[in-house]
């Protein structure tokens, strides 16, 4: 086995794990703190021994004395994928993460959007679908390549005037003006998979009442001319799924992927929602590392999860297996490069 030797400890840095869907990132972050805070890699030896190991706190002065981490760039619940960590010094190179160019993989559902434009919301209206075709996605999808202006969902948490706009929309209070839309760069975007109705996927249960769709429809009413959230049904057949295909973009930092498949939805005379999200790449952290380049790959989270549980021994290099797999996938920001040898 290589060992692994570290001449100046500890470092600052940077690395990427494989977020579950499920989890929000903050939880996760919270989660790895407790691993990061207990290790010589990036806490002084000296401090470690003073105060033994034990539970860090993942709030306050304490938490921020102990070790700094951070992310760079939020990943929803639903969404899975490349999550950048930043850890001491690294944290003030996050910010790099949040502009940088960006790969997701996700999978869209027609018939069907949604409150929060994906299957974590409520159905806000259901259209017809059975009319879309492969071909009439693929001539939309030339509407959202390029620069483009998006604009965020409207059950989001930005602000305007002072007030997150989905509180205009829960409560029936019209938008004082248009949401303002920015302007994205999408670099490519194409069709990956055309599932049809061979999937497992179904609308989400939970929808709209009357009421919600009224108080919707009130906070357009200062931005949009006569606004009306209805339903379009078509006849259904027993045990056929409604159409789902996956798309593979690369995009600017800004992009709001849920959006592309909303927009898209209305694109083709249909309604859309995110069902699946995966960010495959940032910046140089990515799921597949292209070969004989400076990429770097990702962690799998269950290699903490099991950390979490029980770190195991500590191998012939010094390490713990997660330590390990961080060493081998680490971009150091202060500190020499970790060295292996023989």
């Amino acid at each position: 086995m290589p060992k692994v030797t570290l001449p100046q400890l500890p470092v600052s840095g940077l690395f990427a794990i494989i977020k579950p869907s499920g989890p929000t990132s903050m939880s996760v972050i919270n989660d790895l703190k407790q691993l990061v805070g207990n290790s010589r890699l990036f806490v002084e030896a000296d401090k470690l021994e003073k105060r033994g190991k034990g539970k860090i706190p993942t709030r306050g002065k304490r938490a921020r004395e102990i070790v700094k981490i951070g992310q760079g760039g939020t990943l929803d619940p639903l969404a899975d994928g490349v999550l950048v960590v930043g850890i001491g010094k690294g944290t003030k190179r996050l910010n790099e993460f949040l502009d940088c160019v960006k790969e997701y993989r996700t999978m869209a559902l027609l018939g069907c959007e949604t409150d929060t434009y994906d299957s974590e919301g409520s159905r806000v209206r259901v259209a017809p679908w059975r009319h879309v075709t492969r071909e009439a996605v693929e001539s939309a999808l030339n509407k959202f390549r390029g620069e483009i202006h998006q604009a965020p969902p409207i059950f989001s948490a930005l602000k305007m005037e002072g007030r997150p706009l989905y509180e205009y929309a829960r409560k029936g209070i019209p938008l004082p003006r248009p949401i303002e839309k920015r302007k994205v760069t999408i670099h490519s975007l194409d069709i990956l998979e055309w599932k049809g109705s061979d999937h497992q996927f179904r609308w989400p249960e939970k929808a709209f009442t009357s009421d919600e769709k009224k108080a919707m429809e009130k906070a357009l009413e200062g931005v949009e001319e006569n606004p009306n959230i209805k339903d379009e049904l078509e006849p259904s057949v027993d045990g056929e799924s409604p159409t789902a295909f996956v798309l593979s973009m690369k995009v600017s930092g800004g992009t709001y992927v849920r959006s592309i498949v909303h927009d898209l939805g209305h694109a083709v005379g249909s309604a859309a929602h995110v069902v699946t999200l995966t960010r495959s790449r940032q910046g140089l952290f990515a799921l597949e590392p292209t070969a004989d380049s400076e990429d770097k790959g990702c962690v799998p989270w269950d290699v903490f999860s099991r950390a979490s549980e029980s770190e195991g021994d500590v191998g012939e290099d010094g390490w713990t297996q997660w330590e390990r797999e961080v060493i081998d996938r680490l971009e150091i920001i202060e500190g020499p490069k970790p060295q292996k040898t023989s």
